[in-house]
């Protein structure tokens, strides 16, 4: 009975031990949000996700993909029509909201 005991004790450790071992192996869900960061291409859309978006959340998924259309769209425009007002390089406004030239 003693041998038994400790053999099903041993198993279960070893269980233990095993299912801890995978479930820390998973990434966290910060992690695939990053991995969609990247992933996310002009193939992508609402219904068409990259499969490193697979496990997000829709909500989340549609942030992303709107925060990357618009990140892409800015690049992509002439850099004199990115910002209609006229900000300093210490990125403050610092009077550009006057009509002082």
């Amino acid at each position: 009975m003693r041998r038994r005991t400790t053999i099903i004790t041993a198993a279960a450790v070893v269980a233990a031990g095993l299912g801890l071992g995978i479930w820390l192996a998973q990434p966290s869900y910060d992690d695939m949000v990053k991995d969609c960061q990247k992933a996310l291409n002009p193939t992508a859309t609402k219904t068409h996700r990259p499969g490193a978006c697979d496990g997000l959340k829709q909500d989340d998924y549609d942030t992303l993909l709107m925060a990357w259309t618009l990140q892409h769209a800015i690049k992509d425009m002439p850099k004199g029509e990115r910002d209609v007002l006229d900000y300093y390089d210490d990125g403050s406004i610092n009077g550009s909201l006057t009509d002082e030239p």
